[in-house]
């Protein structure tokens, strides 16, 4: 039972969600952890689109097309394909980077999302407008090529009708945009984008100030501002300000968010909130400027700017700080892969692999592991009537005191009783005792018996004592051999199996791990079918032993407490024991 789970459980773990399609033979396990161990984040969070971050430490890029094509994401109960995107992905350089839209996220839960990879014929899976939800009306990565202007990555197409001023490639999460102090981007005015007298409004960035000094805007659209003055990040609605209270290190990358509804605004960094003011925003109109604003020039970077025309609860701003930033604690991708097999399960698979001398192998060891447990449960069986007719035995012997006499002759023993004292092996060195007694009796009256006399009553015990040892001892050298031999004969069976496999490989001049590891695999269930032998019988022969063991110390301890009692009966002169049953 042990070697069985101990194959099976890497299997039973595989296909614990269910395989999501054959084609696909590689998965990955992505874990979202916004438990205490993790992000740490509570409260509702809905859906959320999620960074996932790809590397030679936790994906196999050889085994997916170079393109990342064959990527697929699988929601966590494994039939749910997730809207995704590729924003970069370099099997080269062994990096790449996923934006993936994942439903009905909340706080202080693991969740478990699936990578799918290595389907060769895959066409691109990836829907960059089926990424964001339908209250994203503007998304930016910055990965266009130099000098062509900013896309929208929604299905608003709320271009930028300008591009970058520069771009860096190494931005926090991919490529960023570059700003030196002008030049800033012009997003025009669309029915998307319409932000009417207490419209619902959050934005969303990541910054970096190359210098503090001055008031700069990161974004800007006539009453609203919001930017960092003297490095320090503020909101500023109209005449109203909102501004946190520590400056943003220089040369750093930070979180901006900026939340409003009727309620009142708030400005989060890093995911926290910094600042919070009452009152609904006014109606916004005209273009939307990023990277700068009038007589508020940017000189830093900005990456991963997103605008929705709904209030984002602050779970979600804590949770995509977390997951896009540097010090990552939510988002984890498995170290290792899993591979799907044909009949979902590598113990069946493996099964199904093995040749007809180790089927005999494993046939043999199993038969033999059938006769030893039907061995153990009998002689336990066994054992525990004669504890139990030597217990019955005693408390009758010790009711006897001096007077010793077959216990067939003893009043009150009832035929259910004597049933289990017959059972007992101390019942028959007793009564053998006890015949030995009156045939000495009879021969030679109360006559004190000689030395020689009781050595010959104590051979005759003795005689029984032997038998019963051999009952006691009956069929475990089958345990023995379950125990010795199964180990060997299962190695048998893998030396077998491994050798037809390096011969059939020669023959096939086939040299690869697919053609040699399922031989092998299924030769070595040989020597799991000779383990699964030896060790039940293993413990179940040490179990017996210990009681034998027992029981024939036993035996020996009543030998020479009944011949002595024997002795001493006769050196006293008692009445002949069948006057005695008379009487």
């Amino acid at each position: 039972m042990i070697a069985l789970l101990a194959v099976s459980s890497p299997a039973h773990a595989q296909t614990s969600t269910g395989w999501w399609d054959k084609a696909w033979p590689y998965r990955r396990a992505v874990t979202i952890d916004t438990s205490s161990g993790g992000a740490n984040v509570s409260g509702a969070i809905g859906r959320t689109v999620l960074l996932v971050r790809l590397h030679n430490g936790n994906f196999s890029f050889s085994d997916a097309l170079e393109n990342g094509a064959d990527l697929r994401v699988i929601d966590a109960d494994g039939k749910t394909p997730l809207p995704f995107h590729i924003e970069r992905y370099d099997a080269t350089n062994t990096m790449a980077l996923l934006w993936v839209s994942v439903p009905s996220l909340a706080g202080g839960e693991k969740r478990t999302i699936w990578l799918y990879f290595g389907n060769k014929n895959a066409p691109a899976g990836g829907n960059i407008a089926r990424t964001y939800d339908a209250d994203t009306v503007a998304a930016y990565h910055f990965s266009e090529a130099a000098g062509k202007p900013v896309a929208d990555l929604t299905a608003n197409a709320n271009n930028a009708q300008n591009a970058a001023p520069a771009i860096d490639e190494s931005g926090v999460i991919a490529r960023a945009a570059r700003f030196p102090g002008s030049g800033e981007l012009v997003i025009p005015a669309t029915p998307s984008l319409a932000m009417p007298a207490a419209a619902p409004f959050t934005l969303q960035t990541w910054v970096k100030l190359d210098q503090l000094a001055g008031e700069q805007a990161v974004f800007s659209r006539g009453a609203l501002v919001i930017g960092a003055a003297n490095g320090v990040p503020f909101a500023l609605i109209g005449g109203q300000r909102i501004q946190a209270a520590a400056p943003l290190k220089q040369g750093e990358w930070a979180h901006l968010a900026f939340v409003a509804d009727a309620s009142g605004a708030r400005l989060y960094v890093n995911g926290v909130e910094a600042g919070a003011a009452a009152g609904a925003l006014p109606a916004l109109d005209g273009p939307i400027t990023l990277g700068g604003g009038a007589g508020r020039a940017f000189t830093g970077e900005i990456d991963e700017v997103r605008l929705s025309k709904v209030a984002r609860p602050a779970a979600m701003i804590a949770v995509e700080a977390q997951a896009e930033g540097p010090g990552n604690k939510l988002v984890l991708v498995a170290d290792t892969a899993e591979r799907q097999s044909a009949g979902g399960s590598t113990f069946f698979y493996v099964l199904g692999k093995v040749e007809a001398i180790d089927a005999f192998i494993i046939g043999l060891c199993l038969f033999i592991l059938v006769l030893a447990i039907g061995v153990m449960v009998a002689k336990a069986r066994y054992l525990g009537q004669v504890r139990r007719g030597n217990a019955a035995f005693l408390k009758r012997f010790r009711a006897l005191h001096e007077q010793l006499r077959s216990m067939k002759t003893v009043e009150g023993i009832g035929p259910r009783e004597q049933a289990v004292i017959d059972r007992a092996p101390l019942a028959h060195l007793y009564e053998t005792g006890i015949e030995e007694l009156e045939l000495r009796r009879k021969a030679r009256g109360s006559a004190r018996f000689s030395a020689e006399s009781v050595e010959a009553m104590r051979a005759a015990v003795d005689a029984v004592v032997v038998e019963e040892q051999q009952k006691f001892d009956s069929w475990m050298v089958l345990l023995t051999i379950a125990i010795s031999g199964g180990p060997f004969i299962g190695l048998l069976g893998t030396v077998l199996g491994v050798m037809n496999t390096f011969a059939g490989v020669a023959q096939a001049g086939d040299v690869n791990v697919n053609a040699i590891a399922p031989g092998i695999a299924a030769a070595l269930m040989a020597t799991i079918a000779g383990l699964a032998c030896a060790i039940p019988s293993l413990f179940g022969y040490n179990y017996l032993n210990t009681q034998i063991s027992a029981l024939s110390d036993e035996m020996r301890v009543f030998v020479d407490r009944l011949i002595a009692r024997l002795a001493e009966m006769q050196s006293d002169g008692p009445a002949p024991v069948t006057a005695m049953a008379a009487e």
